[in-house]
């Protein structure tokens, strides 16, 4: 099994990382794809990779942080996604709730990311929160750009939209979530060989443990509920998600 989404830079785990990793190999997590949001946890997160051979980095700017990006910054991550523990571009994207950055920023953050993935042959992990018609009008601006929705909060309409351009889904906790029945039905319809499952670490921990700090181990949590939903064996299913990272992120993901 393994954690295609998680942010083990994040200051919730300056004390214990070791440990974390420790228990996710426990629970039966062989690896965690760890993803930067700006330049310094993109920095941070390469370099925890060196030190942990369970984690694998993606580097990139967050929506978020788009107020940020500067000609200077894409020369930056091409530098970081030169590494061989750099496995994607992320984590990009849009978002419309309104706490992150201005949209044209937003925009020209992912646009110039977007072809940065494609121009270095890395995958993309995207973040798209009430922004999916505009997320895929620039993806579609490039051609041979690939990569996973981390997170997915779209529902079942939006499923076949990502899946004709060719992105995996990935989805959270949230799916487990008592009033998440909408995600469940996009979580039944995405093909085996297109999903993957994360922990968001350290947020979104799944039902059976909200109010804790998420973690890595508790993606099993979450497999055990989307197997269930899906009546396929959890080990099964486990398995086919760590083929699809190893097909989507590549030989690195060995």
């Amino acid at each position: 099994m393994i954690d295609a989404h998680a942010h083990l830079d994040d200051p919730r785990f300056a004390d214990d990382l070791d440990a974390v990793i420790a228990r996710a190999s426990a629970a039966g997590v062989e690896r965690v794809l760890s993803c930067g949001g700006d330049q310094a946890s993109s920095e941070r997160t390469v370099t925890m990779t060196r030190r942990n051979s369970a984690v694998l980095a993606a580097v990139g700017v967050h929506p978020h942080h788009a107020g940020s990006w500067t000609d200077a910054t894409v020369l930056m991550l091409e530098l970081l996604a030169r590494d061989v523990r750099v496995v994607a571009i992320g984590e990009i994207g849009l978002d419309l709730s309104g706490r992150s950055a201005p949209l044209p920023a937003q925009e020209a953050a992912f646009s110039a990311q977007l072809e940065l993935a494609r121009r270095i042959g890395l995958p993309v992990v995207v973040h798209v929160r009430n922004a999916g018609e505009r997320a895929r009008a620039l993806v579609d601006r490039l051609t041979g750009v690939r990569g996973m929705v981390h997170c997915f909060s779209e529902g079942p309409a939006e499923v076949d939209e990502w899946l004709r351009r060719g992105f995996t889904l990935s989805f959270a906790g949230t799916v487990t979530y008592p009033k998440s029945e909408a995600l469940r039905e996009a979580a039944r319809l995405v093909p085996a060989d297109r999903l993957l499952l994360e922990t968001d670490a350290p947020y979104l921990a799944p039902q059976g443990r909200r109010g804790q700090r998420n973690e890595p181990a508790f993606v099993m949590d979450t497999l055990a509920a989307v197997a269930a939903l899906r009546r396929e064996d959890p080990a099964t299913l486990g398995q086919q998600l760590a083929r699809n990272a190893k097909s989507l992120f590549g030989i690195r993901w060995s």
